[in-house]
């Protein structure tokens, strides 16, 4: 055998060692325990108190135990001490593995038997993943504060904080993961292609042109050279839109689905770009390394992940520019969102292409979502002198060597703990809070989704992105374009809170919370206080709302429980129906809200 052969099959491998395997397991066995004991899904059973208590739990037939000690904080989060848990077989102790474990509680995670499988590769694939960040990603959290916009996305560990199986990519080889995973890329170039205009339909913002955005992405002499090869296989370049795509999505879907249209020359390979892309957290979303201020990319990539295929569709494309304007009439002029610095990074032109052979099993169908790429704006062209940009998700970051980043932002940035947190939800909630009372609008704040603008590591204003799919409009207004509709949910005004009390409070709050104590910045309820004060002042500086506060109360008592991972386990394939996002919802019971405690009437 080809000795060279043998060494790049061996580097799928490389990163896989028993004690790093034995660490990412302890960890994400914590994690299980930790979410799906939020969740409701397990039970723990006291067995003695202390500050930190211990419990139990124990499968379905009592033969297999965990032991740990916890400490319950606010929104029933669980505080785990890692290294505490104990696993017991018929009692006697035994090492600790995930993928036995979710076995072990598949009753009781109500797991359907034939979503088992398919969960525990995505299971296997993020432990995968899991032990590669951390045989690779030694940064520590000082070098990191200090370090650019890509050297900490390409450092984050975690993956979404609620979803256990969260880096599942099913799809990916090993040989993909290495190429195209945002935790192993060294970037890579994307392929250039032509469609024609019969199936491929290109979309932008009022003044971008098509020409426009060829020449700013790839340059006059790329865009003349790709036309020219139309032109030499006898072909007129006016009758075909070029677009970028994923590099695996070629080799893995378009060059066999699409055959009979490459075949009639409907789909046309012209070739590599120049520019290299690197893959960000959500991995089909690509940040122009060579030139930073130019588009992200962002392409259907039908693997799939976190209970979805990430495909992207064609006829949503179509309507993705008319949205933005939309939402940037709306809210770009609005003063108290400029006055606190958020922005919206606008998803300014896309392409679609119709896949003709499946249309008839409808819109919504994996098969037809294929092949489309969306252009949004790069954070770098608005950023000041002296300002960085940096992913949200970072705050939550931990280093395998168990430091905080949070914490280093703190320490490096001259402020106290109090004034640097009152900044970050002063840029973060308070436009949030606008954006759904006075606008009717709830984006997806999640930590991926938000880009913080720092100056001297301190947030002084935010950059939202995923405007256009992730997000709802609560109210229809007079005269809203067409595309726009396809926003509109109706609901009730105790669910139009959940957009803050489940998607900032149970879904980022909660885990700075445990950060805060654990990395001694602050207590817990110090932080709660803070997110309280916070909420209060907005309500303070927009009176003309207080009806709409007491409507969609944020200082009610508790709230229902919306839990991401009884989707996932129940639908690994679809975990949400995108056409009725909010109807798809699982909700389980009610939890204490962690701020009624300083509600003004109770204080």
């Amino acid at each position: 055998m080809n000795m060279h052969t043998l060494a790049h099959h061996k580097e799928a491998v490389d990163h896989l060692e028993a004690s790093t395997w034995e660490k990412v397991n302890q960890k994400y066995v914590c994690k299980a325990i930790s979410e799906f004991a939020h969740e409701k899904l397990l039970q723990p059973s006291l067995i003695s108190e202390g500050e930190f208590s211990t419990y139990q739990i124990q499968s379905t037939d009592q033969q297999f135990s965990y032991i740990f000690d916890a400490k319950i904080l606010q929104l029933d989060h669980w505080w785990i001490k890692v290294d505490s848990i104990v696993k017991q077989v018929n009692g006697k102790k035994t090492d600790i593995l995930l993928i036995d474990f979710i076995q072990e509680f598949k009753d009781q995670l109500e797991i359907p038997a034939e979503m088992l499988p398919t969960y525990l590769e995505e299971i296997t694939n993020t432990l995968y993943s899991l032990n590669y960040k951390y045989k690779h990603h030694k940064t520590s959290a000082s070098t990191l504060a200090h370090s650019n916009f890509q050297t900490i996305e390409g450092n984050m560990i975690e993956g979404h904080p609620c979803f256990v199986a969260n880096s599942g990519r099913i799809g990916f080889t090993a040989e993909d993961f290495l190429h195209y995973s945002p935790e192993a890329s060294n970037g890579f170039q994307l392929l250039w292609l032509a469609g024609h205009r019969s199936v491929a339909t290109f979309t932008a913002v009022a003044g971008l042109s098509y020409e426009d955005v060829m020449q700013q992405e790839m340059g006059k002499a790329q865009f003349e050279i790709f036309k020219n090869i139309l032109q030499v296989r006898g072909l007129d370049p006016d009758d075909y839109v070029i677009f970028p795509m994923h590099p695996w999505q070629w080799q893995s879907k378009l060059s066999t689905i699409f055959a009979s249209d490459i075949t009639k020359k409907k789909l046309i390979l012209l070739g590599e770009g120049a520019d290299t892309y690197q893959p960000q957290q959500s991995t089909r979303t690509l940040f122009n390394k060579s030139y930073p201020e130019k588009f992200y990319v962002k392409t259907a990539l039908s693997i799939q992940n976190m209970g979805f295929l990430r495909g992207l569709s064609p006829y949503y494309m179509q309507s993705t520019p008319s949205i933005t304007e939309w939402i940037n009439t709306k809210l770009q002029h609005d003063v108290y969102l400029n006055k606190y610095g958020f922005e919206m990074l606008g998803e300014v032109a896309t392409m679609g292409y119709r896949n003709t052979n499946f249309e008839s099993l409808g819109r919504t169908n994996a098969y037809n979502k294929m092949l489309a790429v969306l252009w949004r704006e790069s954070p770098e062209q608005y950023l000041q002198k002296g300002q960085k940009a940096t992913t949200m998700a970072s705050l939550l970051h931990i280093t395998p060597e168990g430091e905080s980043l949070l914490k280093a932002f703190i320490e490096t940035s001259k402020l106290t703990p109090q004034e640097w947190i009152c900044c970050y939800l002063n840029v973060y909630l308070k436009p949030l809070l606008h954006c759904l009372y006075q606008h009717e609008i709830a984006f997806m704040p999640h930590g991926e989704n938000l880009i913080l603008r720092m100056e001297n590591n301190v947030p002084v204003g935010v950059f939202m992105k995923d405007i256009t799919e992730e997000v709802v409009l609560f109210e229809e207004e007079e005269g809203l374009p067409e595309p726009v509709q396809r926003l509109v949910v109706k609901t009730t005004d105790e669910i139009k809170a959940l957009s803050i009390l489940t998607d900032v409070f149970d879904c980022f709050f909660r885990f700075i919370g445990q950060i805060v104590e654990e990395h001694k910045v602050m207590k817990e309820n110090q932080f709660w206080e803070l997110v309280s004060e916070c909420i209060l002042s907005y309500q303070t500086e927009n009176p003309h709302l207080s009806e709409k506060f007491a409507k969609s109360d944020l200082f009610s008592e508790d709230f229902i429980l919306s839990c991401l991972n009884r989707l996932q386990l129940q639908n690994n394939k679809q975990m949400v129906d995108l056409t009725d996002p909010v109807n798809s919802l699982q909700f389980i019971g009610r939890i204490k809200n962690p701020i009624h405690q300083f509600q003004p009437n109770l204080v």
